[in-house]
């Protein structure tokens, strides 16, 4: 195998990625370029910096990705409504294939000839990126530090961190740190005790949202406007895609909202249990679908609905650049023509309730039609006797052959 002269590391400064980085100066004999993407985590990335000099690497990228991060993979996404086995928002999902792509054009800037990730063997993430850099790189080498060392726990990591000098941050007495993902749509939690299902979260361990207990008495009603499908304000104001998201997280949280605790099905075979922050991604799917709701005709509201678990299963399994979720996305594109107006909600202890929702432009409700009272010719209620029985022709049938048996 020829040998590795530069490799770009997706580094984020924590315990995983900066043992990473001395790992590969030292398996290797590489030269490593470091690359962090701020897409929203909330961190002070300065300190990612100081330890990337500190190893003496020479080529530091931190990128601001968080308006890219929003626009071009979030927004597509929710325009399908996706969600992975029924209540998974892919917060972690989504922001892999963003990471890959920026990461395979700093490798083509800086002459790079591999690629470094400190996903688990274990885990989706490892596909995520690895499929993201074959489909923009095919020949490019990657380097899967977890599928080739010895340090098989995080307390080995530790250990590794400490006898070479290497800072880590939020140690916990009793252990390792929660395993923690962060960008501007989630924050997630895996590890330590959300290793045993049964057992319930510490509430210590929720780091964006109130609890709905301790969330206000009074509900808060906010107002969300779409263009094409996308929020574009929020109670008025205008905002871009990553202010938006900013906007309802903020709300999110302070109401309790966007808690998930799942046991999922993992693309590489097993289930892990994990815990979930997406306080403005739980209220952007209510709105969006209620914006649907008197936008899409009713037959391409169900193809959506029909469409979106397979749309959904492939960004949870890494199929961002593949050419089937790209074909799905210009059909979910072009569902959202008409998908513009507002949708007003309640935000109430953890609960988020649609209130309203209305078009000036492309409502097909029509209250004339609708309506309970004398709808003045505009629906001839006798139509309905023969609608139904040519649709129970099949079931009559059958049942008098059963009957004549």
């Amino acid at each position: 195998m020829s040998r590795v002269r530069k490799v770009v590391l997706a580094y984020s400064g924590g315990l995983d990625t900066s043992v990473i980085l001395k790992w590969l100066q030292d398996t290797y004999g590489c030269e490593v370029v470091t690359f962090t993407a701020d897409i929203g985590q909330g961190e002070e990335l300065a300190p990612a910096r100081a330890k990337a000099k500190k190893l003496g690497v020479k080529e530091i990228y931190i990128e601001d990705l968080k308006e890219e991060f929003a626009r071009d993979f979030v927004f597509p996404m929710f325009r399908a409504n996706a969600v992975y086995e029924g209540e998974y928002l892919l917060g972690t999902s989504i922001a892999r294939p963003l990471i890959a792509k920026r990461q395979i054009e700093i490798a083509r800037k800086t002459r790079a000839d591999a690629v470094a990730h400190g996903a688990t063997g274990k885990g989706n993430d490892q596909v995520r990126f690895e499929l993201g850099y074959y489909a923009l790189a095919p020949d490019i080498r990657v380097i899967a530090p977890w599928r080739e060392w010895d340090l098989t726990s995080r307390e080995k990591l530790m250990a590794y961190a400490k006898k070479h000098g290497i800072p880590v941050e939020m140690r916990k007495k009793g252990g390792s740190p929660y395993s923690m993902d962060a960008n501007l749509l989630h924050i997630s939690y895996e590890g330590r005790m959300l290793e045993d299902p049964a057992k319930e979260p510490e509430e210590s361990m929720w780091r964006w949202t109130v609890s709905p207990e301790r969330a206000p008495n009074k509900p808060e009603y906010v107002k969300l406007e779409f263009r094409h499908g996308d929020c574009v304000a929020v109670n008025g104001r205008k905002l871009t895609p990553a202010q938006v998201l900013t906007t309802l997280n903020r709300l999110g949280a302070k109401h309790g909202i966007g808690r998930l605790d799942l046991v999922e099905n993992r693309y590489v075979g097993m289930k892990s249990r994990g815990c979930y922050e997406t306080p403005g991604g739980t209220i952007l799917l209510k709105a969006h679908r209620a914006m649907e709701s008197i936008t899409l005709d009713r037959e391409v509201a169900h193809i959506k609905d029909e469409l979106m678990p397979r749309y959904a299963s492939l960004i949870y399994n890494g199929y961002w650049f593949s050419p089937e979720r790209r074909l799905l996305q210009e059909l979910i594109d072009a569902s959202q023509a008409t998908v513009n107006g507002w949708v007003r909600l309640k935000l109430y202890k953890g609960n988020v309730i649609v209130v309203g929702r209305g078009s000036d432009t492309d409502s097909l409700f029509d209250p004339t039609i609708a309506t309970f009272e004398e709808d003045r010719g505009a629906y001839n209620q006798a139509d309905a006797a023969g609608f139904i029985r040519l649709n129970a022709l099949r079931m009559r049938i059958a049942a008098k052959l059963k009957s004549r048996r």
